[in-house]
Protein backbone atom coordinates (compact mmCIF):
# COMPACT_ATOMS: atom_id res chain seq x y z
CA UNK A 1 0.00 0.00 0.00
CA UNK A 2 1.38 3.49 -0.61
CA UNK A 3 3.13 4.91 2.39
CA UNK A 4 0.88 8.34 1.83
CA UNK A 5 -2.31 6.39 1.74
CA UNK A 6 -0.98 5.14 5.23
CA UNK A 7 -0.67 8.51 6.29
CA UNK A 8 -4.54 9.43 4.88
CA UNK A 9 -6.07 6.53 6.64
CA UNK A 10 -4.53 7.40 9.79
CA UNK A 11 -5.38 11.10 9.37
CA UNK A 12 -9.35 10.02 8.28
CA UNK A 13 -9.52 7.84 11.30
CA UNK A 14 -8.53 10.65 13.62
CA UNK A 15 -11.30 12.23 12.24
CA UNK A 16 -9.63 14.84 9.65
CA UNK A 17 -11.73 16.22 6.97
CA UNK A 18 -10.35 15.85 2.87
CA UNK A 19 -9.69 19.28 3.03
CA UNK A 20 -7.69 18.89 6.00
CA UNK A 21 -5.53 16.03 5.11
CA UNK A 22 -5.05 17.24 0.96
CA UNK A 23 -3.64 20.69 3.01
CA UNK A 24 -1.45 18.41 5.22
CA UNK A 25 -0.20 15.94 2.48
CA UNK A 26 -1.04 17.29 -0.71
CA UNK A 27 -3.25 14.60 -2.03
CA UNK A 28 -6.12 15.84 -4.19
CA UNK A 29 -9.53 15.59 -2.78
CA UNK A 30 -10.57 13.39 -5.87
CA UNK A 31 -8.30 11.27 -4.67
CA UNK A 32 -9.15 10.97 -0.94
CA UNK A 33 -12.81 10.83 -2.02
CA UNK A 34 -12.05 7.47 -4.38
CA UNK A 35 -10.34 5.82 -1.82
CA UNK A 36 -12.64 6.45 1.16
CA UNK A 37 -16.18 7.42 -0.60
CA UNK A 38 -17.40 3.91 -0.29
CA UNK A 39 -15.87 3.35 2.79
CA UNK A 40 -18.59 2.71 5.73
CA UNK A 41 -16.53 4.26 8.62
CA UNK A 42 -15.42 7.07 6.33
CA UNK A 43 -18.78 8.04 5.68
CA UNK A 44 -19.34 8.05 9.45
CA UNK A 45 -16.76 10.34 9.99
CA UNK A 46 -18.18 12.95 7.08
CA UNK A 47 -21.48 13.18 9.21
CA UNK A 48 -19.85 13.76 12.10
CA UNK A 49 -18.24 16.46 10.51
CA UNK A 50 -20.95 17.66 8.77
CA UNK A 51 -22.91 18.08 12.13
CA UNK A 52 -20.48 19.43 13.91
CA UNK A 53 -20.15 22.22 11.09
CA UNK A 54 -24.27 22.40 11.48
CA UNK A 55 -24.31 23.42 15.40
CA UNK A 56 -21.36 25.85 14.77
CA UNK A 57 -24.21 27.43 11.95
CA UNK A 58 -26.73 27.55 14.52
CA UNK A 59 -24.60 29.32 16.67
CA UNK A 60 -23.60 32.06 14.61
CA UNK A 61 -27.22 31.87 12.68
CA UNK A 62 -28.03 35.59 14.76
CA UNK A 63 -29.80 38.73 13.49
CA UNK A 64 -27.05 41.07 12.82
CA UNK A 65 -29.49 44.28 12.65
CA UNK A 66 -28.30 45.00 16.19
CA UNK A 67 -24.71 45.09 14.96
CA UNK A 68 -22.29 48.23 13.61
CA UNK A 69 -19.46 48.82 12.42
CA UNK A 70 -16.68 46.43 11.94
CA UNK A 71 -18.21 44.01 14.33
CA UNK A 72 -20.96 43.66 11.63
CA UNK A 73 -18.30 43.24 8.51
CA UNK A 74 -16.75 40.48 11.09
CA UNK A 75 -19.93 38.63 11.04
CA UNK A 76 -20.41 38.91 7.39
CA UNK A 77 -16.38 37.82 7.02
CA UNK A 78 -17.24 35.28 9.21
CA UNK A 79 -20.71 34.13 7.20
CA UNK A 80 -18.91 34.12 3.74
CA UNK A 81 -15.81 31.97 5.55
CA UNK A 82 -18.54 29.67 6.78
CA UNK A 83 -20.42 29.03 3.56
CA UNK A 84 -17.31 28.40 1.56
CA UNK A 85 -16.46 25.56 4.54
CA UNK A 86 -19.41 23.98 4.22
CA UNK A 87 -20.04 23.98 0.20
CA UNK A 88 -17.68 21.73 -0.02
CA UNK A 89 -19.63 19.69 2.04
CA UNK A 90 -23.18 20.36 0.44
CA UNK A 91 -22.27 21.19 -3.58
CA UNK A 92 -23.05 17.30 -4.45
CA UNK A 93 -26.52 17.83 -2.48
CA UNK A 94 -29.28 18.02 -4.87
CA UNK A 95 -31.87 19.85 -2.03
CA UNK A 96 -28.90 22.68 -1.71
CA UNK A 97 -28.50 22.62 -5.35
CA UNK A 98 -32.31 23.39 -5.75
CA UNK A 99 -32.32 25.70 -2.86
CA UNK A 100 -29.97 27.78 -4.05
CA UNK A 101 -31.29 28.15 -7.70
CA UNK A 102 -34.68 28.54 -6.52
CA UNK A 103 -33.35 31.49 -4.18
CA UNK A 104 -31.19 32.98 -7.30
CA UNK A 105 -33.96 32.99 -9.76
CA UNK A 106 -36.78 33.94 -7.17
CA UNK A 107 -35.13 34.95 -3.78
CA UNK A 108 -34.75 38.37 -2.86
CA UNK A 109 -30.92 39.24 -3.01
CA UNK A 110 -31.15 43.18 -2.26
CA UNK A 111 -32.74 43.96 1.58
CA UNK A 112 -30.09 42.75 3.78
CA UNK A 113 -31.90 42.54 6.35
CA UNK A 114 -33.55 39.13 5.76
CA UNK A 115 -34.11 35.77 3.68
CA UNK A 116 -37.54 36.53 1.38
CA UNK A 117 -38.58 34.11 -1.65
CA UNK A 118 -42.15 34.80 -2.82
CA UNK A 119 -44.11 32.44 -5.36
CA UNK A 120 -47.44 31.38 -6.34
CA UNK A 121 -46.16 27.75 -7.32
CA UNK A 122 -47.05 25.21 -3.77
CA UNK A 123 -44.37 23.31 -5.06
CA UNK A 124 -41.53 25.47 -5.25
CA UNK A 125 -42.97 26.77 -1.57
CA UNK A 126 -42.75 23.73 -0.17
CA UNK A 127 -39.15 22.78 -1.69
CA UNK A 128 -37.64 25.98 -0.16
CA UNK A 129 -39.14 25.51 3.32
CA UNK A 130 -37.40 21.48 3.39
CA UNK A 131 -33.69 23.24 1.96
CA UNK A 132 -34.37 26.11 4.91
CA UNK A 133 -35.05 23.28 7.45
CA UNK A 134 -32.74 20.69 6.40
CA UNK A 135 -29.67 22.32 4.77
CA UNK A 136 -29.84 25.32 6.32
CA UNK A 137 -31.24 24.32 9.86
CA UNK A 138 -33.29 27.18 10.47
CA UNK A 139 -36.09 26.00 12.83
CA UNK A 140 -39.57 26.14 12.04
CA UNK A 141 -40.45 29.07 14.38
CA UNK A 142 -38.58 31.27 12.91
CA UNK A 143 -39.84 30.78 9.19
CA UNK A 144 -42.94 33.05 8.94
CA UNK A 145 -44.80 33.06 5.85
CA UNK A 146 -47.07 35.70 4.62
CA UNK A 147 -49.59 35.46 2.05
CA UNK A 148 -50.83 38.67 -1.03
CA UNK A 149 -54.17 37.81 -1.41
CA UNK A 150 -56.78 39.20 -3.95
CA UNK A 151 -59.77 41.29 -1.98
CA UNK A 152 -62.38 38.47 -2.80
CA UNK A 153 -60.50 35.86 -1.98
CA UNK A 154 -60.95 34.36 1.60
CA UNK A 155 -58.02 35.25 3.95
CA UNK A 156 -58.02 31.59 5.83
CA UNK A 157 -59.01 29.63 3.13
CA UNK A 158 -55.37 31.06 1.47
CA UNK A 159 -53.72 30.73 4.81
CA UNK A 160 -54.73 27.19 5.15
CA UNK A 161 -53.95 25.37 2.05
CA UNK A 162 -50.68 27.97 1.89
CA UNK A 163 -50.05 26.28 5.62
CA UNK A 164 -50.87 22.70 4.17
CA UNK A 165 -48.28 22.83 1.30
CA UNK A 166 -45.64 24.57 3.29
CA UNK A 167 -46.10 22.10 5.75
CA UNK A 168 -45.91 25.51 8.04
CA UNK A 169 -47.99 25.56 11.22
CA UNK A 170 -50.81 28.40 10.53
CA UNK A 171 -49.79 30.12 13.83
CA UNK A 172 -46.31 30.61 11.61
CA UNK A 173 -48.30 33.17 9.04
CA UNK A 174 -48.37 36.82 9.69
CA UNK A 175 -51.30 38.92 8.89
CA UNK A 176 -52.28 38.78 4.90
CA UNK A 177 -51.56 41.64 2.89
CA UNK A 178 -54.44 42.58 0.40
CA UNK A 179 -53.83 43.40 -3.29
CA UNK A 180 -55.65 46.02 -5.19
CA UNK A 181 -54.77 45.02 -8.57
CA UNK A 182 -56.33 46.55 -12.02
CA UNK A 183 -56.72 43.14 -13.00
CA UNK A 184 -59.10 41.97 -10.37
CA UNK A 185 -60.53 39.02 -13.29
CA UNK A 186 -57.00 37.30 -13.63
CA UNK A 187 -56.21 36.65 -10.25
CA UNK A 188 -54.73 34.34 -8.45
CA UNK A 189 -57.19 31.72 -6.47
CA UNK A 190 -54.83 31.24 -3.49
CA UNK A 191 -52.58 34.19 -3.86
CA UNK A 192 -49.09 34.52 -3.24
CA UNK A 193 -47.20 33.14 -0.81
CA UNK A 194 -43.91 34.69 1.02
CA UNK A 195 -41.35 32.96 2.94
CA UNK A 196 -39.38 34.95 4.83
CA UNK A 197 -36.20 34.28 7.95
CA UNK A 198 -35.37 37.27 9.58
CA UNK A 199 -31.35 36.77 9.50
CA UNK A 200 -28.91 38.43 7.64
CA UNK A 201 -25.88 35.93 8.80
CA UNK A 202 -28.34 33.32 6.45
CA UNK A 203 -28.33 36.05 4.23
CA UNK A 204 -24.42 36.67 3.31
CA UNK A 205 -24.59 32.90 3.20
CA UNK A 206 -27.17 32.27 0.98
CA UNK A 207 -25.36 34.83 -1.94
CA UNK A 208 -21.89 33.39 -1.08
CA UNK A 209 -23.55 30.19 -2.10
CA UNK A 210 -24.92 31.71 -4.84
CA UNK A 211 -21.60 32.99 -6.27
CA UNK A 212 -19.57 29.62 -5.82
CA UNK A 213 -22.44 27.24 -7.39
CA UNK A 214 -22.65 28.11 -11.01
CA UNK A 215 -18.87 27.87 -11.74
CA UNK A 216 -18.59 24.28 -9.71
CA UNK A 217 -21.40 23.07 -11.98
CA UNK A 218 -19.92 24.10 -15.07
CA UNK A 219 -16.40 22.80 -13.98
CA UNK A 220 -15.70 19.22 -15.22
CA UNK A 221 -13.87 18.14 -12.61
CA UNK A 222 -17.02 18.84 -9.86
CA UNK A 223 -18.57 15.54 -12.47
CA UNK A 224 -15.44 13.13 -12.41
CA UNK A 225 -15.44 13.79 -8.46
CA UNK A 226 -19.41 12.59 -7.69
Amino acid sequence: MRHDKLNAIELRSEGKSYKAISSLLGIPKSTLSGWFGAEDWSKEIKERLIKAENEVSKVHMQDLNKVRGENLRQQYRLARDEARKEFENLKYNPIFIAGIMLYWGEGDKVNPNGVKLSNTDSEMIKLYVFFLMKICNIPIERIKAQVLIYPDLDDLECRTFWSDASKLPIENFTKTTVIEGRHKTKRLATGICLITVSSSYLKVKILEWINLLPGELMNRAYYENM
